[in-house]
């Protein structure tokens, strides 16, 4: 492997490093304290790695679930994923074996770091986003046993751990706010997703605000095409 497309894609995600690890950490206490250990967690943030909807997961786990509450409750969760990898679609493409993984490690954060398509110069530009992804999954499950094993032998209140999932989106919403001088983007998922909260409530709005979403962006981007 390249070493600079290594030492480039590590510093992209260094900011991602330092919630996941802290958010990880929670959920692998959160585990800790449902009767599950060290190897139930690693193996749900390896093999599952759904940030928001693991947290979820504990109490669907704990309360009993029916398997359609917890597709039904998945999906719902999961949901702005789709649209996620609409966008990337010409990006991931041609990214051979890398693909299926990076399609798999496509989270909130990882997507916003790579959304821009924007990649260092002298960089594989396909290894770039894999690391990228790579290195965010790792944070995840690293921090998600460091939350185990402290959850294991010191006490730990769980009142408002889930929380924590919401500040990471407004810290990588902040990023991308300071990154780039295109607001546009950012204004139209506030303002469609307040309109859609107050009109469906905060259990259904999520869905159609991604599709409110979606279809407000796409309008602009025909009329932005139409004026070049």
């Amino acid at each position: 492997m390249n070493a600079r497309t290594i030492r480039k894609a590590f510093y992209k995600s260094i900011p991602v490093m330092a919630g996941y690890i802290v958010l990880g950490t929670g959920f692998g206490i959160l585990m800790r304290n449902a009767g599950y250990g060290v190897l139930w967690t690693a193996a749900m943030s390896l093999f599952m790695f759904a940030g928001s909807m693991q947290f979820v997961g504990v109490g669907l786990i704990t309360g009993g679930a029916s398997v359609l509450t917890t597709a039904i409750t998945t999906f719902m969760v999961n949901a702005r994923h789709l649209f996620y990898s609409i966008s990337m679609i010409e990006k991931y493409k041609d990214a051979g074996p890398y693909k299926p993984y990076m399609i798999f490690a496509l989270t909130d954060e990882t997507y916003s770091l790579l959304c821009d398509g924007t990649t260092p110069e002298g960089v594989d530009p396909d290894l770039y986003r894999f690391l990228v992804s790579l290195f965010n999954h790792s944070y995840w499950v690293a921090g998600s046993i460091i939350g185990s094993l402290l959850g294991a032998v010191l006490p730990f209140p769980t009142t408002g751990i889930e929380f924590s999932m919401t500040a990471l989106f407004v810290a990588a919403f902040t990023e991308q706010w300071l990154t780039t001088k295109d607001h546009v983007p950012v204004l139209t998922g506030l303002i469609c997703t307040l309109l859609c909260l107050i009109v469906f409530g905060r259990e259904r709005f999520l869905i159609p605000a991604m599709l409110l979403i979606t279809l407000v962006l796409t309008v602009l981007r025909r009329r932005e095409e139409g004026r070049l």
